[in-house]
């Protein structure tokens, strides 16, 4: 004896009729509603998750600054200098990955924050700590401080003031480039067979100057605006095979070279807007072509 089932009639109905929608079954593997072709049921909340391609160069980043710091407490100061340029070359490269894959998320902005905080603030401080200012005594650790804190307040105020800053320049030195003058110094002092007992005032002098840099308000040139789509004059691309041959040749010298001119560029720009008269407002006050949508 068959039961009528009067539910069961009416979804019946309604598949046999063209144009209505088809009935959700649960798929076992993704733990969600679908349809029958497969789409995901509307009106049904997409499960979160995080992308893998773009937090993966952030994830190689980070751990790039840990081997940092692994390198120098083991007395290692070449392998951890050259880890923290490492880590510059993936932190350039995972937002623009991002952008390029459309991958962009909340998370992966926080994460990167983070990777930065310890590939470009803990472990640079930490690095020239054991390399020159263990000894200074109180002096030493205060300056390694100063750079740490900085790192830390810039990345905060770079969070926060990335929706009306223009962005033509970094509110302040950048941590990938005060790590690198940090870095760099170490890496050639390294290559040149000089401990860091014997600069250490040089060496204090570099840490407390990128600390303090990253929190003031000099503009430095961000390159944002540079678009890579565009095409360039020929001696353009022949300088850049210049660049590539002049570093390959003395990485420790020519890379602590661009970087204590780009570390003191900074200066220079708001020296040269205050002697026009006119004072560098980083604070963006109208929209830049492109910012429209």
């Amino acid at each position: 004896m068959r039961i009528f089932n009067p539910r069961k009639q009416k979804l019946k109905a309604a598949t046999a009729k063209p144009g209505l929608a088809k009935p959700f079954r649960l798929n076992r593997l993704a733990s969600r509603r679908v349809n029958d072709d497969g789409e995901p049921a509307v009106g049904r909340l997409r499960s979160r998750g995080i992308y893998l391609l773009p937090n993966a160069f952030t994830t190689a980043a980070l751990f790039c600054g840990f081997y940092a710091i692994v390198m120098a407490m083991n007395g290692q100061f070449y392998n951890a200098a050259v880890a923290i340029f490492a880590a510059m070359v993936l932190d350039a490269t995972d937002g623009r990955v991002a952008r390029l894959t459309n991958t962009q998320s909340e998370f992966g902005a926080q994460y990167d924050s983070l990777s930065d905080m310890v590939s470009f603030g803990a472990a640079p401080a930490l690095i020239v700590y054991e390399w020159a200012l263990r000894g200074m005594g109180k002096l030493g650790w205060l300056a390694a401080f100063v750079y740490c804190a900085g790192a830390a307040l810039r990345l905060a105020r770079f969070n926060t003031n990335i929706a009306v800053v223009d962005k033509r320049f970094f509110q302040g030195l950048p941590s990938p480039a005060a790590a690198a003058l940090v870095a760099g110094f170490i890496w050639l002092m390294d290559d040149l067979r000089i401990g860091g007992a014997d600069f250490s005032w040089l060496a204090w002098t570099i840490t407390v100057y990128s600390g303090l840099t990253m929190v003031t308000n000099a503009p430095f040139y961000s390159f944002k605006d540079v678009n890579f789509k565009k095409s360039v004059p020929f001696i353009a691309i022949f300088l850049i095979v210049l660049i590539f041959v002049a570093v390959s040749s003395d990485p420790p010298k020519v890379l602590f070279g661009l970087f204590v001119v780009y570390g003191l560029s900074g200066y220079v720009v708001a020296l040269w807007f205050w002697a026009k008269g006119n004072p560098v407002s980083l604070v963006q006050t109208s929209s830049e072509p492109g910012d429209e949508k």
